[in-house]
């Protein structure tokens, strides 16, 4: 099969493959030459039309699913569309005024990034994902202890970003409750604004100087932040949408759903594609195989990072099938790692 690129097709066949490819996403049938001859603008017959379909096809950029039946556009048709042929939609007012409302600023980015998933999901009416950024990439604002029981601990850390997590500790010796409030005192006064990272390492480096004559509470200082702040296992994605596939035209067949939704639970391989569009230069788009995943091939899926001036945080992205209203949801995922953006520009970042 020979390669297909724009500069090899003329003007009618570059109209005829655009008009071919809106109707399919319109309509979700395969596409003849009567209508196209009826669709495209063109003054020409639908035998001329047959014939530029034949090469259209004989190129890979349309098969014909059945004899008889109309074209289909292939992976490697859409991927000639989307590059050369789409013109983008304007997001509508209301549509990005809602965005806007309904990723308020002032929550936990958790919070923002799970309602983001699911403006995503609203907007498309498919498949919204997002990666959620390291803990370390964010500043710590203050820690409680809560005693539970002489050897364990609640753990309450507050980030700058409004983020808060509990964590139980099993501790090697008991802590009386003023023992935990002099250490709670000490890190938040003297840490406060610093990434966990920088914290753990300035306290090796009190301990290391001041092995020989370090006091108790510094001894119970380290011992305790060593354990508050080490990273616990966090959901690495959000995701939201996933029944918006089912019944989806090229979908809908039962195995490929259970392969699809297997790779929604299992996130591992998502997250390892997403990451791979970190420092991409805005939106990216995989068609088909292209994403190297053997569960995403009827899919395509759209991507772009969000992030400060200063550095990316993650990745926001959009699954829906290989027929899906590219013009419509590219301005969709581009508005939307925008508005993430500027929301989270309020939270404190690690240096």
């Amino acid at each position: 099969m020979r390669p297909a690129r724009p500069d090899t097709l003329d003007s009618r066949a570059r109209c005829l493959l655009r008009a071919l490819i809106a109707q399919y996403i319109r309509d979700g049938e395969p596409v003849g030459s009567r209508t196209l001859a009826k669709t495209a603008g063109l003054d020409v017959s639908p035998a001329t039309i047959r014939n530029v379909l034949q090469d259209l096809e004989e190129i890979g950029l349309v098969t014909a699913p059945h004899t008889s039946s109309g074209r289909v556009p292939t992976a490697q048709g859409y991927r000639l569309f989307v590059d050369s042929l789409l013109e983008l939609k304007p997001m509508r007012d209301e549509d990005l005024h809602r965005m806007r409302s309904e990723i308020p600023g002032g929550s936990s980015t958790q919070d923002v990034l799970t309602r983001v998933s699911g403006v995503l999901s609203q907007l498309t009416h498919f498949v919204g994902l997002v990666t959620v950024p390291r803990r370390e990439q964010f500043t710590f604002r203050q820690i409680d202890f809560v005693s539970l029981s002489p050897n364990r601990v609640l753990v309450i850390l507050v980030f700058t970003d409004n983020e808060v997590q509990n964590r139980v500790l099993d501790l090697p010796r008991a802590y009386l409750p003023g023992e935990l409030e002099q250490v709670a005192n000490y890190l938040n006064q003297n840490f406060c604004g610093l990434p966990l990272e920088e914290i753990r390492r300035r306290l090796v480096a009190e301990m290391e100087q001041t092995r020989a004559s370090i006091d108790q509470l510094m001894r119970a200082t380290i011992e305790i932040a060593d354990a508050s702040f080490n990273a616990e296992h966090r959901e690495d994605m959000v995701l939201a949408g996933q029944t918006n596939l089912m019944g989806a035209r090229g979908l809908g067949d039962v195995e490929r759903l259970r392969e699809l939704f297997e790779a929604f639970g299992r996130k591992r391989e998502l997250v390892r594609l997403l990451e791979g569009c970190v420092h991409a230069d805005g939106v990216r788009l995989f068609i088909g195989e292209e994403s190297g995943y053997a569960p995403l091939g009827p899919c395509s899926v759209i991507t772009a990072p969000y992030g400060d001036a200063n550095r990316t945080l993650g990745v926001i992205a959009v699954i829906g099938p290989t027929r899906m209203d590219y013009d419509r949801v590219i301005p969709v995922v581009q508005a939307t790692a925008q508005v993430l953006s500027s929301t989270l520009k309020t939270a404190r970042l690690a240096p």
